[in-house]
Formats: structure tokens, C-alpha cells, sequence
């Protein structure tokens, strides 16, 4: 039996080069703003992923700079629904999309909008 202890300074995300330039952009055109990421309870199947741009990260944040210009805040309560989320910026035709590559999921629902983790 192994035991897995949270180390607060390894990242708990990771971003493909897509989404640091896409939320390089976003921050650029926001500097007074701040990217947070945290989730919520919605759909049938359990959580939804948030994500804001915001005045200013929350004191229980867990704050990862990615660039000299872009640094990410997480919601402290999303830590462990997050844990190794890869997240990705794609184009689909004309439009951007926010993916979620996130390892825990074990169940989402039809549409896509919630998911559950095991």
C-alpha cells in the first residue's frame, strides 16, 4: 500500500503550449485580471469546471506560474478534483475550445457538461 502525500509546489495542471499562448492572450488583454480555475457542483453527474477571470486570487489558492506572464490561480477545494488535469486550448473550426484532459474522471455525462471522479 502506497500513500500519496500533497506537495503544494508541484503543479497540480499542466497546459499544452496552445492554452499558455490562448491565456497569455486573455491576461494580456485583462492585466488588472487573474485566471482562476475551480469547480462546482452541477449537472447529473457531479461537477463542472469554472473557469474566471477574477481581481484577485483567494487566500487558500493555489497560485502556478507558467510563463513570466501568465500565473494561474486554483480554487484550494478543487485541488484534489484537478489532481494531473492536462488543459488544452483547440481549435474546431472558427471557434476555441477549453478541453479538459483530467485522469480522475470516471464518469461524465451525455452532453459533457458534468463529470464525477472515483
Amino acid at each position: 500500500m502506497t500513500v500519496e502525500t500533497f506537495v503544494p509546489n508541484k503543479k497540480v495542471i499542466s497546459l499544452t503550449d496552445s492554452a499558455i499562448r490562448h491565456f497569455e492572450g486573455k491576461q494580456k488583454a485583462q492585466p488588472e485580471k487573474i485566471i482562476r480555475f475551480s469547480t462546482k457542483l452541477s449537472g447529473c453527474t457531479g461537477y463542472a469546471y469554472v473557469l474566471d477571470l477574477v481581481d484577485e486570487a483567494q487566500a487558500s489558492d493555489e497560485l502556478i506560474r507558467f510563463s513570466d506572464s501568465l500565473v494561474i490561480a486554483i480554487d484550494a477545494k478543487a485541488l484534489a478534483l484537478l489532481k494531473n488535469t492536462e488543459i488544452d486550448f483547440v481549435k474546431e473550426g472558427v471557434n476555441g475550445i477549453i478541453k479538459y484532459n483530467n485522469p480522475n474522471v470516471v464518469n461524465e455525462c451525455g452532453c459533457g457538461e458534468s463529470f464525477n471522479v472515483g
